[in-house]
């Protein structure tokens, strides 16, 4: 009758056990010098050693001649328990023996002594799965244990054990086995059984396992077939049904590109083929986890992949994507993972994740965010999100001024017009040769017109003409360059270093995405898009800012955030020039006398 390899292979010594050195050679100086424990709790995941080693410490505390801590396998008593005739070695299953009485049955038992061998065992397996009045139950005789009894635990959740229990026992962790070890074990059993493994089957046999050995014993012997052919990587691949795993590498490929109809379609081609979204939603999330860890990790990233993918596969489509895009993507299918089992239609939401992926904008998350932050910080340029057509408009329309077919003529020209950036217009019309107004409190040299002496000058006007735009600045404000304590924008974005972070002070840093002017009263920043508009009005750098030009000019602390170009940095506000007079003399005043 044929047996698995994996109870045939089962190891026989402390030994053979493949990966737990740290527990084995323990176990073994304790059973040579006879100091063992009344309980012992051994914690892992499936498949790491727990129930063998169990059962090794059991034959060793009984064996008549032990070899160097290890059971020798061929007294009556090692024989007795490996053929289950020694009633005095018990192994219990508390998945399916969790009760109270269950438990209350050893106690009973255990005032007896052993009948054929030194001590009476009890190897209790998923002892986690115990109720509380079953674990209150063994907690009575762990605690005054008689001195033939032994208690061997062992668990894959160790959270769910009492504490109480936990601290009567010496406990033993078990980790999870490396797959380069798992590997040359395989190897090792596949020339003892005949079988044609390769070494690049057994390193992907290997990382299927994910640690454990049984797994991995399990799937060789599924991968064999009897023993029949060369078991290799096509043939591993093939036999597990992992040959499905190039559709979602095709899936990915063509959310990479963009290309939303392919990515139905081809959707609609596996749900068809009777493909389940939460298995589909699982292979996703297993290639885009393989193209993280070759990303982030590419020289030791190999040992930590799942296996589900070939090299070529993962090479080509690493190359799609950046560190934050597989993050986002990971993120998102994750959570749809999760929202599958609990959804009432599995394809629309699996249809929705898919075109997330297609469309990174359409991703409101704040792992969506950040994925697109980090394009713009790579010099790429997001795609617009979807918006009205006047918000369009104002995105290719960046100047406030009105477009015109042609200039009208110099005489028709009204003096509230807005002018060219390099030529800033004037308050109001030009005033007459007999009406120049004195407006400069300094000292100026005596004017005089040609008009008769007794015509005097109108009075100066006591407010500064109305402007024909609100936002403009008053005629007498200075420019930007001559503000008192303002260094200027370049100086001023320098001195943000250190006080914002890193992502938001690269986005300051490039003048086609942001740039700041200060216009006498508040700090204008202009930036080029809504989507930055959005992402630097936040307090987290608004209010920095503020505190920043408050401190360096003694001005109020409020920033505003615009769209549009920024004007040029030595400009005067746009209200009119700092100079009337001078403004008027460059307009044509030379009738003027000065004396």
């Amino acid at each position: 009758m044929y047996q698995a390899l994996y109870r045939k292979w089962r190891s026989r010594t402390f030994d053979q056990v493949v990966g737990q050195d740290h527990v084995t050679q323990t176990l073994k100086r304790q059973v040579a010098s006879g100091r063992l424990s009344h309980a012992y709790l051994f914690t892992g995941t499936r498949g790491t050693g727990k129930t063998s080693c169990a059962k090794l410490l059991a034959r060793a505390v009984n064996c008549e001649n032990p070899q160097d801590g290890s059971p020798c396998n061929q007294c009556p008593a090692c024989l007795g328990i490996l053929n289950g005739s020694i009633l005095d070695v018990l192994e219990l299953d508390a998945a399916s023996n969790n009760g109270v009485d269950d438990i209350r049955a050893i106690l009973d038992e255990a005032a007896y002594t052993p009948a054929t061998v030194k001590k009476r065992v009890y190897i209790i397996d998923e002892v986690h799965m115990l109720s509380n009045q079953a674990f209150n139950a063994l907690l009575q005789i762990l605690e005054e244990p008689p001195e033939h009894l032994m208690f061997i635990l062992a668990t894959t959740e160790v959270h769910k054990v009492l504490a109480t229990i936990k601290s009567r026992c010496q406990q033993f962790a078990f980790k999870r086995i490396h797959p380069g070890a798992i590997a040359a074990h395989l190897l090792h059993i596949s020339q003892e059984e005949g079988i044609g493994l390769t070494e690049g089957g057994a390193a992907l046999i290997a990382r299927l396992a994910d640690g454990g050995m049984r797994d991995a014993l399990s799937l060789l012997d599924q991968c064999s077939g009897g023993g029949a052919g060369t078991v290799d990587e096509e043939r591993v691949l093939s036999s597990l049904g992992l040959a499905g795993n190039l559709e979602a590498a095709a899936l990915l490929q063509d959310a990479a590109e963009g290309n939303i109809s392919a990515v139905l379609e081809r959707l609609d081609r596996l749900y068809a083929n009777g493909k389940e979204m939460t298995a589909l939603a699982g292979e996703l999330s297993a290639l885009v986890r393989d193209l993280l860890v070759r990303k982030t990790a590419p020289k030791t990233g190999s040992a930590l992949m799942t296996g589900g993918f070939d090299g070529e596969t993962l090479k080509r489509l690493s190359a799609r994507f950046d560190v934050a895009r597989l993050a986002q993507m990971l993120n998102r299918l994750q959570k749809t993972a999760a929202d599958l089992t609990r959804s009432a239609n599995r394809r629309t939401d699996m249809e929705l994740c898919l075109v997330t992926l297609c469309d990174p904008t359409l991703d409101g998350s704040p792992a969506g965010l950040s994925a697109r932050v980090a394009r713009l910080e790579q010099g790429g340029v997001p795609a617009p999100a979807p918006s009205s057509e006047a918000a369009l408009e104002a995105k290719q329309v960046p100047s406030p001024a009105p477009r015109r077919e042609a200039p009208p003529p110099a005489a028709e020209v009204p003096w509230d017009e807005p002018s060219l950036p390099e030529e800033p217009p004037l308050p109001d019309e030009p005033p007459a040769r007999d009406e120049v107004p004195w407006e400069e409190p300094e000292p100026v040299p005596a004017v005089r017109s040609s008009q008769p002496e007794g015509v005097s000058p109108p009075a100066p006007p006591a407010q500064p003409a109305p402007q024909a735009e609100p936002e403009a600045a008053p005629v007498s404000q200075p420019a930007p360059a001559d503000i008192p304590g303002w260094p200027g924008w370049e100086n001023f974005r320098e001195q943000l270093k250190g006080v914002l972070a890193v992502s938001d002070y690269s986005l300051l840093g490039n003048p086609a995405m942001a740039e700041g002017r200060f216009d006498g009263q508040q700090l204008i920043l202009w930036v080029a898009n809504d989507f930055l508009q959005s992402m630097l009005s936040r307090q987290e750098i608004t209010r920095p800012m503020g505190s920043l030009c408050h401190k360096l000019t003694g001005v109020s602390r409020q920033v505003e955030v615009r769209t549009g170009k920024a004007p040029p940095e030595d400009a005067p506000p746009s209200g009119g020039a700092a100079d009337p007079l001078e403004a008027f003399l460059n307009r044509g005043g030379s009738n003027i006398i000065v004396e």
